[in-house]
């Protein structure tokens, strides 16, 4: 592996395998970009890409007198602050014990090491030691304070992260009303800002903004990464698109309120920053404190949006999900709430495991209901101990059970929350995060446990200990399902409430560090009403995420191509539900229900004991497909083909060597009359010859009405007893798509599919793709 880091004088250089990240100090000691994009050598050339000023323009401060040509307000730099004529959205804003805020960091001094974690927040890491963390050290020119920019190369992954610490080295105590991770300022034309917005159960949705003058925010101020705004942004030219142009990808590896801002100012300079939201922030530090910022991730390509999520999917499953459930294949799940939601006993719990079992499934989960007196959401959270009224036998009991069926036993909590209605909150006011003699705002009648407190992380830390250990537990899905407000620690000093939502983050992040080393065999899931905490930061302790609490086959499949963008199919829970859809109130196929579903973590999430056989027998033929497929399902390489573009979404996952490929095709509403469809694929290897083939299906007589009548000897009413007859023995298949070709035709032309139906005539070569319907289509090398 060539050098990472290079630094010749004033210039470092930043070397990934198809990338490269530079900048120089400075005359007057201020750190300027100059460049970050495909991969150049700057062994020559390094005098033609630094900016040239001989004059500062019109009503621009100066810096400094002895350097006449330097204004802050039109550089390219790695830091900005405020205060010395520099107005672009700073990184970094303190208050001096005097008052004052302006800061002025010169660079010093570096040095070079092998990446390290950070102290009190998750990060990134790399099992074998082959990234080099390259650590910038700023000081104020006016006060005693230290920043350090550290930069981490992660070069198959063609990612670099940054991060900041601040140390207050002076004998005054400053207060920090801002510290972010990552800077990023391009002058090269105008970009569109790319986010993920949605809400509860329409998580993930992709917006696009032009940027102009001014200054367009993306952020979360719930107290978590939140499903409003992901974290996860691109930066793109206008007439980038998915497979070509340039475009930056930015996400941040923290789980509380982060911030991304891109401005463009007068002079048409596009500036970028990443970190925690100076909303509600305001940090002291006293001599010899120190305040680090989260990690921000970074990353380049020139092969669109594709190559974002194609170096962004890499590091999240190289360097982000660690632990033995890494790259270990996930159980196929069956989950109780839709099912049973509060109201279950273990006997009908049993029934519903045992049917489970029947169909396939590995991993039967108790949900929501288990524990205290909890029979709705209005009490009990903090009370985790067994209800023996549903549960006679403990959980003890009922996970015996459940392991003699054969299946793995796991778990719902929620350690974060306490009801009022709760011995917890009883036994404990002062664990809450409430201001004394308020009334509080509540969220599902919930209130949140005050993680700031040390003595409150390790009665959680104690409470799931003695959880976990109590049966044979092998996942636990960890929900949260509340926002804060009222935000105030009964720990806390007055001049330290600022600090509270950054600090509740650090303890969440101590409990779960601790948690999942003691239970490194359990697999966790990380929830939060869905997608309310989707993050970098949660995936560095849970390898798998429930994306949203709709399980609608149509809105997921829209959801996860939003996660699609940052995050890949490894992290990503699916699961089958009943129709109408508890969410949407939607009808699909159970066909369609599962073929969204089974892109990534395959779960059920209905009452398979009260299905007839031909739907248990559909689900028994669907587990053992996927588990056939599972290895490339989950850990397979990701492409988007199609996202909507009239109404149809493909993608394909394509295994590391390239011998297998699975791919969806998916229609929302029908277009009349519009026969044609044709499926190009991504990432085969184009010498190779496969065979490419559909997953059959089987369709009822019925969705055809009386159409029926076209045929039939006699007339046949609709929805009637003889059509309804007529149906049971009458089974329609599924067209063939059944073909020999090279990976060239299928990249570069694809399959043209067989005529769908249009209201003319249907046979055993017409494809039956009305609304909501799908197909999986399978790839697989034909061996010479």
């Amino acid at each position: 592996m060539e050098e990472q880091i290079i630094v010749q004088k004033n210039l470092f250089v930043l070397q990934t395998k198809d990338t490269t990240y530079c900048f120089h100090v400075l005359p007057s000691g201020h750190l300027e970009h100059l460049y970050y994009g495909n991969k150049i050598d700057l062994e020559i050339g390094y005098d033609a890409i630094v900016p040239k000023y001989a004059f500062p323009e019109g009503n621009l401060n100066i810096y400094d007198s002895n350097f006449p040509t330097i204004a802050l307000e039109n550089r390219n730099l790695e830091v900005s602050t405020r205060g010395k004529g520099d107005i672009k959205e700073p990184m970094i804003e303190i208050v001096f014990e005097d008052g004052s805020t302006t800061c002025d960091f010169q660079y010093s001094n570096y040095h070079k090491e092998k990446k390290q974690p950070l102290s009190s927040l998750p990060s990134s890491y790399d099992e074998d030691q082959q990234s080099e963390t390259l650590i910038v050290v700023l000081k104020d020119r006016n006060h005693a304070v230290e920043l350090e920019l550290h930069y981490s190369v992660f070069y198959e992954s063609n990612i670099i992260t940054r991060s900041t610490k601040l140390l207050n080295k002076g004998m005054e105590s400053i207060r920090v009303e801002r510290l972010l991770s990552a800077q990023l300022d391009m002058d090269q034309g105008t970009y569109d800002f790319i986010t993920l917005k949605g809400a509860w159960a329409r998580e993930m949705n992709r917006q696009v903004d032009l940027c102009k003058q001014g200054i367009i925010v993306n952020d979360s101020k719930t107290g978590f990464s939140s499903n409003r705004s992901n974290p996860f942004v691109m930066i793109s030219k206008p007439e980038t698109s998915e497979d070509y142009g340039e475009c930056y990808g930015c996400n941040l590896i923290y789980s509380g309120n982060h911030y991304e801002a891109i401005e463009v100012n007068a002079f048409e300079m596009t500036h970028f920053v990443s970190g925690i939201n100076p909303f509600g922030f305001s940090y002291h530090l006293d001599k010899d404190q120190q305040l680090e910022a989260p990690e921000a991730v970074l990353t380049y390509s020139n092969k669109g949006f594709a190559g974002i999520s194609k170096h962004m999917h890499h590091f999240v499953k190289e360097h982000i999900v660690r632990g033995v459930w890494k790259n270990k294949e996930r159980p196929v799940l069956l989950n109780s709430w839709e099912a049973s939601y509060f109201d279950f006993n273990e006997k009908s719990l049993l029934e519903l495991a045992k049917a489970g079992k029947d169909v396939g499934i590995e991993l039967f989960v108790l949900d929501d209901g288990w524990f205290g007196n909890r029979n709705d959401d209005t009490s009990s959270l903090g009370d985790w101990y067994v209800n023996k009224k549903k549960l006679p036998n403990g959980l003890v009991g009922l996970a015996n059970k459940i392991n003699q069926l054969g299946m793995d036993f796991g778990i719902w909590v929620e350690p974060e929350m306490v009801s009022y209605d709760s011995d917890c909150y009883r036994n404990h006011p002062d664990f809450v995060v409430e201001i004394p003699g308020q009334k509080q705002s509540l969220g599902r009648h919930q209130l949140l446990l005050d993680l700031t407190q040390e003595k409150v992380q390790q009665y959680i830390i104690t409470q799931m200990t003695t959880l976990f250990s109590s049966a044979n537990i092998s996942y636990v899905k960890w929900d949260m399902n509340r926002i804060i407000s009222d935000a105030f620690s009964q720990g806390l000093p007055y001049h330290q409430q600022g600090e509270f939502y950054h600090r509740y983050i650090v303890g969440l992040s101590y409990v779960l560090d601790e948690l999942t080393r003691r239970f490194s065999h359990i697999l966790f899931e990380s929830c939060a009403s869905g997608g309310n905490r989707f993050d970098l930061g949660i995936m560095c302790y849970m390898p798998q995420v429930w994306i949203s609490d709709n399980t609608d086959a149509i809105a997921r499949n829209e959801i996860l191509t939003g996660c699609s963008y940052g995050y890949p199919l490894s992290l990503l829970g699916g699961h089958v539900s009943s129709c109408p859809n508890h969410q949407t109130l939607r009808w699909s196929s159970l066909d369609t229900r599962f073929q969204v579903a089974c892109f990534g973590l395959l779960g059920y999430e209905c009452n398979i004991a009260r299905m007839s056989k031909k739907e248990t027998k559909a689900i028994k033929q669907q587990i053992e497909w996927y588990k056939k497929y599972r290895l490339i399902l989950q850990f397979g390489d990701f492409y988007r083909i199609k996202s909507g573009e009239n109404g149809i979404y493909q993608w394909i996952v394509v295994a590391k060597d390239k011998t297998l490929a699975i791919g969806l095709n998916l229609q929302t509403l029908v277009t009349p009359n519009f026969v044609n469809g044709y499926f190009k694929t991504k990432a085969l290897d184009s010498k190779k010859i496969y065979h490419f083939t559909n997953r059959p299906l089987l369709f009822d007589l019925r969705e055809f009405g009386d159409l029926v009548n076209t045929i039939a000897p006699i007339h046949v009413k609709q929805d009637g007893m003889l059509h309804t007859i007529a149906a049971q023995f009458v089974k329609m298949h599924s067209e063939v798509e059944d073909y020999q070709v090279s990976g060239e035709v299928l990249n570069n032309v694809g399959v043209r599919l067989k005529q769908g139906f249009g209201g003319t005539g249907f046979n055993e070569e017409v494809r039956l793709f009305q609304d909501f319907a799908s197909r999986i289509y399978i790839m697989e090398e034909i061996k010479k």
